[in-house]
């Protein structure tokens, strides 16, 4: 039986970074208050949607008590914010050649499952998953080990490879017993040989020859 491969989504699958800084600006513009640099928005993608606007309300000085308030407008756009995202190249054809080559394939990631459902099929990539799990699919959420010990699950088997691009996959798949494949390009900030991994990547071509290696390695 192949291995199962668990994917994060944003910064790893997908850069969307773009729309999730424009739906931000979007409501900051709505608070009349100054937009994020795109530096600034990158920076706060990783821990979800909550954290996400606890950050940039903080940079942005508004009150805290608005918080509730300012987190539903934020899902709200959240949920059509695709139309300057994109998948990193050679993503479709990785995913191919690891189907092809009888791996199951899942996603955990800490975007809400609506809006990750949602750029998925924007792209034509949900069919190519056996499982999909965002932030809100479980009571936590990554760093915490739970979802992707369930997405394993789903896929029908006991362990698998996580790969991701952040600090947060990197403790994820760490706490998780996990092998870990680190996208060296997507939302990191640490550098890479202060995150825990089994392989760094910089290009999808170089995924379906990584996993192999791994596979039989860890076999």
């Amino acid at each position: 039986m192949s291995a199962a491969l668990v994917f994060d989504l944003d910064g790893t699958l997908i850069d969307s970074a773009p729309d999730i800084r424009a739906m931000a600006n979007t409501l900051l513009v709505e608070e009349g208050a100054e937009p994020l640099r795109e530096a600034e928005a990158r920076s706060f993608v990783g821990h979800g949607a909550d954290i996400f606007v606890r950050r940039m309300r903080a940079a942005r000085g508004l009150v805290e008590a608005d918080h509730p308030r300012l987190l539903r407008r934020f899902l709200e756009l959240y949920e059509g914010a695709v139309e300057l995202s994109e998948v990193y190249p050679g993503v479709v054809d990785a995913l191919s050649i690891l189907a092809a080559e009888g791996y199951a394939l899942g996603v955990c990631t800490n975007k809400p499952i609506g809006p990750a459902r949602i750029v998925l099929d924007h792209f034509g990539l949900t069919s190519r998953f056996g499982v999909i799990l965002g932030g809100d699919s479980l009571p936590v959420r990554k760093p915490d080990p739970a979802p992707l010990y369930a997405a394993f699950e789903a896929l029908a088997r006991p362990a698998g490879i996580f790969v991701g691009d952040s600090e947060v996959d990197a403790e994820t798949a760490e706490r998780a017993g996990a092998p870990f494949l680190l996208f060296t390009e997507g939302y990191r900030k640490a550098p890479v040989r202060d995150l825990p991994h089994a392989a760094t990547f910089s290009h999808w071509d170089e995924v379906p020859g990584l996993v192999r290696s791994l596979t039989l390695r860890t076999a």
